[in-house]
């Protein structure tokens, strides 16, 4: 029998992780713009873990023996009833907080009101609005035996009406108005005063229903399953892709509902309407006094007079330029210098956008291959490659069309690169394509051959390398250069089974690599009590590195983790984990890289990676880990990872029984803070640097010309007295 007293289950850590976020929501030393969007970022999480991890365990209830999880025990019904109990007592947390953000935006001069709060002007404006605005473009309709209930899209936004008949007092039906998604969920009143669309409806929206009296009114939300498993037996293998996965995303808006949200308390028989009409149980059924939907929020924010805004958000902080890069020099003969190292989003990102338009336009550049997962809408990544193709480049593109929530932007690049002469490839059927690398191989005159590697681990996003905060390294290391272009080459091959000498790759070397990783500091603890394992991760759940992690701390191998969501391992359970530490920080920036460290100072191995340790990661995606070889870079990922864990102000710490406690706060250490603080001194100081370095060069040409200068004059002046010497002698 699987031992589960020392790990814990996914979903209800998950839901922990959440509780995190909710609670920058309601911390008051977090501008108060920032905490809504804070609430508005936990919404939307929770939005998207009841579509997909939700979504995904409701697909088995239909099986006739229910999977169980190996971290808990537990049956799929069985987490699905934990995870509504838990969700009571966070509903409840997060009303509190949204209400008390209400409030605080109130004081700081922001209404965030409903239609009942208006003034008897603003009321008749809009009443106007809705009569003008909103009511003529309005989805309705009354539920009769004549007309049925529609079957509404996922995330529809509804309000519902009790209608008694005005002539049939007998006569009771429902009303139903769904909020159109083709407008802002909010109006300005004024400069800082809004009123939300579904509120604006339930208050005005009995105008439509003609002929009956309303006697209760309520708002809902419903949330559907959208987890498509992507093998499928309706996979053709001889459809072109794209159509496929334009099949599976008209799909996922019609698939069976998961949750209901209210915005009251409800009669029974208003909840057994419900539950009737979507097939769900009354626990499927959430009741919340705070706002629904709530990620539009980040555009109500930025609707604000910009000294509002900027009065009552996080100071405005733009990544800097790398103190590796020298701007007047090309990216390709730098990397061939020395390995180059930038931390997003306290650098820039501009690097890697320069070597890539630098590759497009080199003539010794004969191919670039890169995976692409996410990448911005309007993608300079891309269009570098774009241009790379149409100069007469071989350029290759495994692009992950299954980038869950991103495919439609995947697909409209994949047809765009295509178009443009790029070879575009797909993947693999059943694992999805989820490393961060990039290949550029170059042929000199002479005919020798360079390559310079980009690894990362996260995604070639402009936008989201602002807001994540991820690793990359560039470097011409021949070593590794040989391992990507195999990597490369087997992709070509459709071939998964690859052998690599420095990186680490999944599904096949990962795992055996971090193996035998882990027992190297199980060696080194037995022979001198030196084992070390440091990790920062997003997330941990996969059984095997789990029981591996555990076998290295009852050898007595200490082992720090930093893991921002999902953590399957508790910490300091006898016999199990009584040597693992467990932080998670949750700030400004969402901690997204992902680092293995194993040993201390010049002796560590030091790897990033895009992959978590997570069965998917590890056993059922193309990841790859890189190691560090360059000795500068070893150490400032070392210095990082001990600035991570001296944070006092965002980080907790997990106890034994999987939930967050703050550590003292000693030092008022905020990493992020720091790293920003440190990379902008870093970067003016480089500036400055550079700046007296050509002051020095000026100044150097200068002494130099003014020492020719003398030493003409001199030559002059001997040239005369010579020729007057002369004279003298004749």
């Amino acid at each position: 029998m699987t031992d589960i007293s020392f790990t814990q289950n996914r979903e209800l850590s998950w839901l922990k992780f959440d509780q995190r976020v909710l609670e920058e929501a309601n911390d008051k030393d977090v501008p108060i713009l920032e905490r809504l969007r804070f609430f508005s970022i936990f919404d939307t999480n929770l939005e998207e873990f009841f579509m997909v991890r939700v979504g995904s365990l409701s697909d088995f209830k239909n099986l006739k023996k229910k999977p169980v999880d190996s971290k808990s025990g537990m049956t799929s019904d069985e987490q699905i009833e934990a995870i509504l109990t838990e969700c009571i007592d966070l509903y409840r947390k997060k009303d509190q907080v949204y209400e008390q953000i209400v409030d605080d935006l109130k004081v700081n001069g922001i209404n965030l009101l409903k239609v009942s709060e208006l003034n008897e002007k603003d009321r008749k404006s809009v009443e106007y609005y809705f009569n003008t605005k909103i009511e003529p473009i309005l989805n309705f309709q009354v539920v009769d035996r004549v007309h049925p209930f529609p079957r509404l899209p996922n995330l529809a936004l509804c309000v519902l009406f009790s209608l008694v008949g005005q002539k049939d007092e007998e006569s009771k039906n429902i009303g139903l108005i769904q909020v159109p998604d083709k407008i802002k969920r909010y109006l300005k009143i004024n400069d800082t005063t809004f009123v939300f669309i579904e509120d604006i409806i339930k208050e005005f929206g009995y105008q439509v229903f003609e002929g009956y009296d309303v006697v209760n009114k309520y708002i809902i939300s419903l949330t559907r399953n959208t987890d498509i498993s992507y093998d499928d037996d309706d996979y053709d293998i001889d459809q072109d892709f794209r159509d496929y996965m334009k099949g599976k995303l008209k799909k996922r808006k019609r698939l069976h509902p998961v949750r209901i949200e209210v915005d009251q308390d409800l009669s029974d028989s208003s909840v057994e309407f419900l539950t009737k009409k979507f097939d769900l149980e009354k626990e499927d059924v959430l009741v919340t006094k705070s706002l629904m939907q709530a990620g539009f929020l980040f555009g109500l924010a930025e609707d604000l007079p910009d000294n509002i805004k900027s009065k009552h958000s996080y100071k405005p902080f733009s990544p800097q330029a790398s103190v590796m890069v020298d701007p007047t020099r090309k990216m390709i003969d730098q990397i061939n210098d020395k390995d180059i190292f930038l931390s997003f989003p306290y650098e820039s990102m501009d690097p890697v956008i320069r070597l890539l338009e630098e590759a497009a336009e080199d003539d010794t550049v004969v191919s670039i291959k890169i995976t692409l997962y996410r990448i911005a809408h309007d993608s300079k990544i891309a269009k570098a490659l774009i241009k790379a193709s149409e100069n007469g480049k071989d350029v290759i593109v495994l692009m992950e069309l299954r980038a869950r929530f991103d495919e439609d932007n995947n697909i409209l690049w994949s047809s765009k690169l295509e178009d443009a002469g790029c070879k575009i490839l797909y993947g693999f059927d059943n694992y999805k394509t989820h490393s961060k690398i990039c290949l550029i191989t170059r042929v000199d005159y002479q005919g020798n051959i360079n390559y310079i590697t980009q690894v990362a681990t996260g995604n070639y996003n402009e936008k989201t390398a602002k807001l994540y905060t991820d690793f990359s390294l560039m470097t011409s290391n021949g070593a590794i250069g040989l391992d990507a272009k195999d990597l490369f080459d087997n992709v070509m091959l459709g071939n998964l089974e690859g052998e690599y000498k420095n990186l680490m790759v999944s599904p096949k070397s990962m795992q055996d690599g971090l193996d035998k990783l882990i027992d190297e500091q199980i060696r080194i603890q037995e022979e001198s009590g030196n084992g070390y394992i440091r990790l920062k991760l997003n997330s941990i759940s996969d059984r095997i590195l789990i029981e591996k992690l555990s076998e290295a701390s009852n050898a007595g191998v200490k082992i720090v983790m930093l893991v921002r969501g999902i953590t399957c391992i508790l910490p300091d359970i006898k016999d199990r984990t009584e040597n693992v530490e467990i932080y998670s920080i949750v700030g400004r920036f969402l901690e997204h890289h992902r680092v293995y460290q194993f040993g201390k100072g010049d002796c560590a191995k030091v790897y990033i990676s895009s992959a978590d340790f997570m069965t998917r990661n590890i056993r059922h995606r193309m990841e790859v880990a890189v190691p560090i070889y360059d000795d500068v870079i070893k150490k400032r990922i070392i210095k990082f990872m001990d600035l991570m864990l001296s944070d006092d102000v965002k980080i907790r710490k997990m106890l034994s029984n999987g939930e967050y406690t703050k550590v003292q706060n000693i030092n008022n250490i905020d990493a992020q803070a720091t790293l920003a603080s440190h990379a902008k001194k870093r970067s003016l100081q480089a500036e400055e640097d550079r700046a007296a370095e050509k002051v020095a060069k000026r100044n150097q040409r200068k002494h130099e010309n003014n020492i020719s200068e003398e030493r003409k004059n001199l030559k002059k002046r001997r040239n005369y007295l010579q020729r007057i010497a002369d004279i003298f002698r004749k």
